[in-house]
């Protein structure tokens, strides 16, 4: 491990001036573990936790209910079997993606901005697995055979259909979930290890010290750490090129216009990563400046991924124009041409305008510095792109199915409450997690950040 450099000089922090004045070897640990071990609970977080935890019940009742009845309790008819539950999936799913591409990718490229927001980003994308793997179990109406989806050893050789992409989503999904949770552990032991040795109480001592699996900052145990943070960050990076690639396979090899086409895994991985860093900044801004971390989470941290952000819409922008030009112009299939109208101006039209503006239109405003720059104008667009995106997933699963190949067969899908109450709920579920993660455990890498580099200072962006 490299040496902890003692600070003189503000130029030569990669942190803040905030923490300029004392930034010495305990006071990133003091800054982050105090926040856990002597911060008291406040009343914002008090109230913050119970009006999530509201929302989180709404999801037990919509549960609930959903078994007793049926999924006809849901808008779903014939011939739009696919509603609310695979819309909010693979909505979850990006907003995930965000953690992995911060945590491994930017790990293996040696990118040292990703130590202040690499916890956070993974512990979302945990969340929000949690969130998106419930969806294809309930859709599926008998929730208790589930398990039939795995290769399970059985009498009856019932075994699951592995040239279905449903089959192949299970794999993806829950590969990506155990390499992001063992990940995002492995980088919490020598925090642990910190907290064990801050901690007062006997009982935090013994919980901190058992999480931290006898850690003692040896050499040895440091080089063991690296040798699998960097395996993990190896295994990890496939998966956020695979993990949504394979969702988009849900689709893409169907036979439907709109949804029968190549382009979708890169058009989907980016706008995973899009939603992703755009609710990573939905959910840090606040954080930071509630918890009073402008000193660790800087102008560099939010300018970068603002940029990342930027970038992928472009992406995702270049997707939009392919796919209008190869369905109106270039594939001269008059079933294309159709969805692509249909998508247009038919009666979900408002819905395609709509996800151009907030996903499009209304993020070419980062190209402005004092934009981008400006917290509350950032913050806002963070949260118009995560409309913007659910849009997207509503767009490309309904818009295709309401307009079967035979006219007899179309149809119209409109929610019912018992969706809006279901999506509603695990909106509470992932900020209830929220909520407790920030509370228990560190939200930023202390042990990475004690190790200052010079770097360029950033102006503080304006709040």
């Amino acid at each position: 491990m490299a040496q902890i450099t003692p600070v003189t000089d503000e130029k030569t922090l990669e942190i803040s001036p905030v923490i300029a004045q004392d930034a010495t070897l305990a006071s990133v640990t003091d800054k982050v573990g105090g926040i856990i071990l002597r911060r008291g609970t406040t009343l914002g977080w008090i109230l913050g936790f119970a009006f999530f935890f509201l929302m989180l019940q709404l999801l037990g009742i919509g549960v609930t209910y959903l078994l007793f009845k049926g999924v006809g309790i849901w808008g779903l008819n014939i011939p739009i079997g696919w509603g609310f539950a695979i819309v909010n999936f693979v909505w979850w799913i990006g907003i995930g993606h965000a953690g992995t591409l911060i945590s491994a990718i930017l790990l293996l490229l040696n990118q040292s901005w990703r130590n202040s927001i690499n916890r956070f980003a993974e512990a979302m994308t945990i969340f929000a697995v949690c969130c998106a793997g419930m969806f294809p179990i309930i859709h599926m109406g008998r929730s208790w055979i589930a398990y039939w989806l795995f290769p399970y050893p059985n009498t009856m050789a019932i075994w699951p259909q592995f040239r279905s992409p449903l089959a192949w989503d299970v794999f993806a999904v829950s590969t990506y979930f155990t390499i992001s949770l063992v990940f995002w552990y492995v980088g919490l032991i020598p925090d642990f290890a910190s907290l064990r040795d801050q901690a007062k109480h006997k009982w935090q001592q013994i919980l901190f010290g058992s999480l931290c699996l006898g850690w003692r900052g040896s050499a040895f145990h440091w080089a063991r750490y690296e040798k699998a943070s960097l395996l993990l960050a190896g295994l990890s990076t496939p998966l956020v090129l695979s993990v949504h690639s394979v969702i988009s396979f849900d689709f893409s090899i169907s036979i439907l216009p709109g949804w029968h086409t190549t382009i979708f895994p890169p058009y989907f991985v980016a706008g995973a990563v899009y939603d992703g860093f755009a609710m990573v900044l939905t959910l840090m801004i606040p954080l930071r400046k509630f918890y009073g971390l402008e000193g660790l989470i800087t102008a560099r941290h939010i300018n970068n991924m603002a940029k990342v952000m930027l970038a992928t819409g472009l992406i995702v922008a270049y997707g939009y124009g392919m796919e209008a030009f190869f369905s109106l112009v270039y594939a001269n299939d008059h079933l294309e041409k159709f969805m692509m109208q249909n998508r247009m101006f038919g009666p979900y039209g408002f819905t395609y305008w709509l996800l151009v503006a907030t996903n499009i239109a209304i993020p070419q405003l980062l190209w402005v510095y004092k934009i981008r720059n400006n917290l509350v104008y950032l913050w806002l667009i963070s949260m118009v792109i995560n409309v913007g995106m659910w849009l997207e997933r509503f767009v490309i699963v309904i818009t295709s199915l309401t307009r079967d190949f035979v006219p007899s067969s179309w149809g119209t899908y409109w929610p019912t409450i018992w969706d809006w109450i279901i999506y509603l709920g695990t909106i509470g579920l992932f900020m209830t997690l929220i909520f407790l993660f920030v509370r228990v455990l560190p939200m930023i890498t202390m042990f990475e950040l004690r190790v200052i580099t010079p770097k360029r200072t950033v102006k503080e962006p304006v709040a």
